[in-house]
């Protein structure tokens, strides 16, 4: 595993080197051309219009592919376009199991615009294979899991919902946003796709919009591509280029961000103000074992939850260092209230359901010194 690791980071950092062969540009450089000239009648260079193919974003996409282990892979605009061309695929009247513990983007879109388009949705604890099962219909096509989940981090066992998705002929798509490929390859656990918001941590500095889809097929990718292409949500050949340059320090960038989560989740759970800490990487964790078995660290993402509301708004107030922001995966640390921002559209008495009330802070821990990190929360808390 040390091995594939080391393979891993020395990839991501010779990105693009020694692929312009003309110059020898250790950066390959930006195409921004929206079109491209033809040969003759019938010919191409292999580019023909910048929606359609770029040489930018090629080199992105197959860099994507070649990270998380997959046949083809697609860059968008954002990882909600990502993951609107990934519902494209499906039909009215078809069906999707849902983590419940996602992104309320996710929700939002599947809800209120998918659901008008007569794709149906049923949310469930992906944690429990049993329930996941029980959910799946005649009509089910996929099982779209978030995990680590957003905002509570359960964890689910990607190996026995995958033998689960075969025996049903369900496509198996997981989000890793959280885990990035460094940590985490869901292709290699029996996923069909693998989901990106790349806005996160692939692109790492909170200075990008961007979203990727990888398939484990080159048929799955064709077809996502035909998709893409048609209704063009790709990603512009300058944000393309950023988002390579971005890549080639995300082992580095996640082997700190993990070893400070965990040091400040060990640190929240001394805290007399703070009732749980939600962190795959504690012991205490449901799915602190399972997240070992399967992943190769737990990642930037934790959450607490505090004694009230008001504390909570008193945190994010008093916060110096750590933002209140929205977003995450970003090199500096931030902090938000899921309730009200990320998960806000999900309906209040689900909300309460899961347990993502307004005392429950998320927090992405940056790549700071942990000890500034640690203080700032100290003073926050007081």
């Amino acid at each position: 595993m040390k091995s594939n690791e080391q393979t891993l980071t020395t990839r991501l950092v010779q990105l693009g080197v020694g692929r312009d062969e003309r110059t020898g540009a250790i950066s390959f450089p930006i195409y921004p051309s929206a079109t491209y000239r033809h040969p003759g009648v019938g010919e191409s260079t292999g580019f023909d219009y910048t929606r359609s193919g770029n040489p930018t974003r090629q080199l992105l996409e197959e860099a994507l592919a070649t990270l998380e282990g997959g046949a083809r892979g697609l860059a968008f605009s954002s990882g909600m376009a990502a993951l609107t061309t990934l519902f494209l695929h499906f039909a009215a009247g078809d069906h999707l199991v849902v983590s419940e513990d996602l992104y309320g983007g996710t929700y939002r879109v599947l809800d209120q615009v998918f659901g008008k388009l007569g794709l149906t949705a049923t949310y469930v604890d992906t944690t429990d294979a049993a329930a996941v099962a029980g959910a799946v219909t005649g009509k089910t096509k996929a099982l779209l899991v978030e995990t680590p989940g957003n905002p509570l981090l359960g964890v689910a066992d990607l190996e026995l919902l995958s033998r689960l998705c075969r025996e049903k002929e369900l496509l198996l798509v997981v989000d890793n946003t959280f885990l990035t490929p460094v940590l985490q390859r869901p292709l290699e656990l029996g996923a069909d796709v693998v989901v990106h918001s790349a806005t996160k941590y692939l692109g790492g500095h909170s200075d990008l919009c961007a979203g990727a889809l990888v398939t484990r097929t080159a048929e799955l990718g064709e077809r996502f591509y035909f998709l893409q292409n048609s209704t063009g949500a790709i990603l512009p050949p300058q944000d393309s280029w950023l988002l390579v340059r971005s890549l080639k320090t995300l082992a580095l960038r996640m082997e700190r961000h993990s070893s400070n989560a965990l040091q400040v989740a060990q640190w929240l759970q001394r805290q007399p103000q703070v009732s749980a800490v939600y962190y795959p990487g504690l012991p205490e964790h449901p799915g602190h074992e399972l997240s070992q078995r399967q992943a190769r660290g737990f990642g930037g993402m934790l959450s607490f939850r505090v004694a009230t509301p008001e504390l909570a708004r008193r945190v994010l107030k008093k916060l110096q260092l750590i933002s209140f922001a929205e977003s995450l995966g970003g090199v500096e640390s931030l902090m938000t209230l899921p309730a009200v921002q990320t998960h806000g559209d999900i309906p209040a008495e689900e909300r309460a359901r899961l347990g993502i009330c307004e005392s429950l802070l998320r927090l992405s821990v940056g790549i700071e010194s942990v000890e500034d990190i640690i203080a700032d929360l100290e003073q926050a808390l007081a």
